[in-house]
């Protein structure tokens, strides 16, 4: 049999999620990881250890794939852009994938395309600021335009003396925007193939804590109007960056209706709800997406779904309390991603599916909550 070898740059869990689609599917599976311990390094036939800043590496192992792609937007443009020279497929492309790893150039690309997004400015000096927060006010949301993820990256600046203490000494470049009072954040997954098929997942809402995201409800219970016009602007933005593969679009809903935030090109914790809840996994039709096979249903297989992750606590012994939540809920999806523990690490979620969203909420809160130490019975 000669199906395709799909190569993914990273070995973290995303990594580990599409390894297990990828079985689901009959192609072949392989991981360029940094080292053996990696989620996704555990689980796949033979993890490629190699470094992602290394273009010989990358190289190496793109050689041995039909197609490459990312669970991380790490990867310097530049021996992206050399790969495809050498004929490698990559998908996403370095031209969208731009968007993801800068976002200097997503504001640009974003604006260009009349997309609605927060007003803002590229800034090179607190004073730069200070002239931005005239016309929009203060906070500034001030965000370096690369490397940042997780709320890493993104800081809330209140005066041009917190601006300066910030800035001071980077060579990077940054970005100022608006400090955007919203009532809920967003997200809308959209997969497209190369010969641009679409197909788009229901909007969900998010919960972040610390910049980090706890908690994903599927749908999200907003106006049906607003969650179809989130939908329209995230179909648009596939089309417009000629994305490949699982976008993911994180919104803020405002009175004036929604504004982008972020682009992640590639499965996004927003989407490890469809696991469980949709008929095609974000991971599967991510898949599906790069190797330009049929897209498959974004249907959810339930009136709602629940996705609570689960963060490193205090104990680095997880297993009884897995073991508890199994036996306590036998309706709960545990996903665990062979991670160490160490606090505030993403280690695995919690999903739960069902027609009952006060009860799902309360079900998948307390086995995050049980796995992670924060209660104990």
């Amino acid at each position: 049999m000669s199906f395709p070898v799909v190569g993914m740059v990273g070995g973290g869990q995303l990594a580990r999620m599409c390894a297990q689609a990828a079985i689901g599917l009959g192609v072949g599976f392989e991981v360029l990881a940094l080292d053996a311990d990696e989620s996704a390094a555990q689980v796949v036939r033979s993890a490629f250890i190699g470094d992602h800043n290394k273009y010989e590496d990358l190289l190496a192992f793109a050689r041995g794939c039909d197609v490459l792609t990312f669970d991380h937007e790490h990867v310097p443009t530049h021996h992206l852009d050399a790969l495809v020279a050498e004929g490698i497929l990559v998908r996403p492309g370095p031209a969208a994938l731009i968007n993801a790893q800068d976002k200097l150039e997503m504001r640009k690309t974003l604006s260009a395309a009349g997309i609605p997004c927060p007003a803002w400015r590229e800034v090179a000096s607190a004073s730069d600021v200070a002239e931005f927060a005239q016309t929009c006010g203060w906070p500034v949301v001030l965000k370096t335009a690369r490397g940042g993820y997780d709320g890493k990256g993104v800081l809330i600046v209140r005066d041009q003396v917190q601006a300066q203490e910030l800035m001071a000494g980077s060579n990077g470049q940054w970005l100022a925007e608006q400090y955007v009072d919203f009532s809920c954040e967003l997200a809308v997954q959209v997969a497209r193939s190369p010969h641009g098929q679409a197909a788009v997942y229901p909007v969900v809402q998010t919960t972040q804590r610390d910049g980090v995201c706890r908690e994903v409800i599927a749908p999200a219970p907003i106006d049906e109007d607003l969650a179809l016009a989130a939908q329209a602007i995230a179909l648009r933005i596939a089309q417009v960056i000629e994305v490949t593969g699982m976008l993911a679009v994180e919104m803020f809903l405002t009175d004036q209706g929604v504004l982008v935030n972020e682009l992640a090109m590639r499965p996004h914790n927003s989407g490890h709800w469809s696991i469980d809840g949709a008929v095609t996994s974000q991971f599967e039709q991510h898949l599906r997406a790069v190797l330009d096979l049929p897209l498959g249903s974004t249907a959810a297989v339930a009136p709602y779904a629940v996705m609570v992750n689960v963060l490193g606590g205090d104990h680095p012994d997880v297993y009884k309390a897995y073991l508890h939540c199994m036996a306590h809920d036998p309706g709960l999806k545990i996903h665990m991603y062979g991670k160490a523990v160490r606090p505030g690490r993403k280690v695995g979620h919690v999903t739960v599916i069902g027609d009952d969203l006060d009860d799902l909420l309360e079900r998948g809160r307390h086995a995050a909550a049980y796995l992670t130490g924060e209660i104990t019975q």
